[in-house]
């Protein structure tokens, strides 16, 4: 018998999340992706498949050293998607861990949103 990889445990464990967490217009989804070298995250308005507004750390303009791959650059990444949601109307959302523990850069980006105004 096979076992699986991590990211199929993953993407197992963010299938179960996303039968309930869903994102509205009123209220949209923060996903988060999570790579070696850089942090992803997209607000997303589920009913509409439609991504509202992002950031990353492989953006040319993004606030972050040579990596987004450690804690700094993470909190960098939940500030700036923060103020982009904010720029567009959006103050509330769900937040998506995307399967991974909430710890670390998943826990980092999530706080830096939160205190630059997100609420969850």
């Amino acid at each position: 018998m096979a076992r699986d990889s991590k990211d199929q445990i993953r993407q197992r464990i963010h299938t179960r999340i996303r039968r309930r967490v869903a994102g509205t217009a009123g209220r949209p989804r923060l996903a988060v992706f999570r790579s070696v070298k850089h942090i992803y995250a997209q607000v997303i308005d589920d009913s509409s498949s439609h991504t509202l507004t992002a950031a990353s750390s492989a953006e040319k303009s993004a606030p972050v050293g040579k990596t987004g791959g450690n804690v700094a650059g993470a909190k960098a990444i939940g500030k700036l998607v923060a103020e982009r949601a904010k720029e567009k109307g959006i103050k509330a959302v769900v937040f998506d861990r995307g399967g991974y523990h909430y710890h670390g850069r998943v826990k980092a980006l999530a706080d830096a949103a939160r205190e630059a105004g997100l609420e969850f």
